[in-house]
């Protein structure tokens, strides 16, 4: 595993959770009846705190690029995960909360399992699917599926409506990182000329400007703790489906490297859930139905 890679990854996860803890202390005072709507973010880009919180998300994305152009996305995805690691340290600096049992296990199986995955897997690079089907196959599948649980999360509202949203826009992130990478290879190899007569960087700017709807709209109903672990559990999975379905990245498939694959998954997922429930994730207290405005 490259060097570089690593600190690309692991940086823009650090900045990735001190901007989604940002986001929500701002958002969590936005008004409900901008629910999924655009109009959220032009409420919210009014709000100091916010803006950081877009900057570091911003400076995540830049360097998340970066190192999808310098690694295998099934590589780099398990790092980025580990920005909710990030966030629960900021968190349990405002909150004043001790890890804990909980805190403590949650991190263990997210680092163990990060660290399981890319050992078992040795993901590395191989040649892309070039049939369209499979690759717009798995493309539908993501967004189709981000689009049922925004349509199921509008209408349950309160109840679940903030993990719906936040896998949602894990599916869409995903998939974003998979034409993040495709757009660096455009570049490389035609320049600007070739990559703004392609499509996938504007897919990018549809998927990143939904996405944000998605996570902001569920960072306002509910503690940040109902809707970040869902999105970052759903990112990598969707983000190495995709680089494994059709961008040629290939990992290990023997037995026991495929149940080493399986039990990192796992635990990467347990880790996130546990640290999600920490009582560090800040929370929020009933939301009013018409908020007036934004707090600072």
């Amino acid at each position: 595993m490259s060097v570089l890679v690593l600190v690309l990854a692991v940086s823009a996860a650090f900045c990735l959770g001190i901007g989604f803890v940002l986001q929500q202390n701002a958002a969590q005072h936005a008004p409900l009846n901008d629910f999924l709507s655009p109009r959220l973010l032009l409420d919210l880009v009014r709000v100091p705190r916010w803006l950081f919180g877009i900057g570091f998300m911003v400076c995540g994305m830049v360097l998340g690029a970066i190192a999808l152009g310098n690694g295998e996305i099934s590589l780099v995805e398990p790092l980025l995960a580990t920005n909710l690691l990030f966030a629960l340290a900021l968190s349990r600096h405002q909150t004043r909360q001790p890890l804990g049992k909980q805190g403590w296990s949650g991190l263990a199986l997210l680092a163990g399992g990060v660290t399981a995955f890319i050992v078992a897997g040795e993901p590395r690079s191989g040649d892309a699917v070039t049939d369209p089907l499979r690759r717009w196959l798995i493309i539908g599948l993501m967004v189709g599926g981000a689009l049922l649980l925004t349509a199921y999360a509008k209408k349950s509202r309160m109840s679940s409506a903030p993990v719906l949203l936040g896998v949602a826009a894990g599916l869409l992130y995903g998939v974003q990182d998979a034409l993040t990478r495709m757009s660096g290879q455009l570049f490389s190899s035609g320049g600007w000329g070739g990559l703004l007569t392609s499509w996938q960087p504007y897919g990018v700017l549809a998927l990143g400007i939904t996405g944000l709807i998605l996570v902001q709209s569920a960072f306002e109903m509910a503690p940040l703790r109902m809707s970040l672990p869902a999105l970052t559990a759903a990112q990598p999975l969707a983000g190495i489906a995709c680089g494994v379905g059709f961008m040629g990245d290939q990992l290990r498939t023997d037995a026991g490297a495929l149940a080493w694959q399986a039990t990192g998954l796992t635990a990467i997922v347990a880790g996130i859930v546990l640290l999600g429930m920490h009582p560090a994730m800040p929370t929020t207290g009933p939301r009013e139905g018409n908020r007036a405005g934004v707090g600072v």
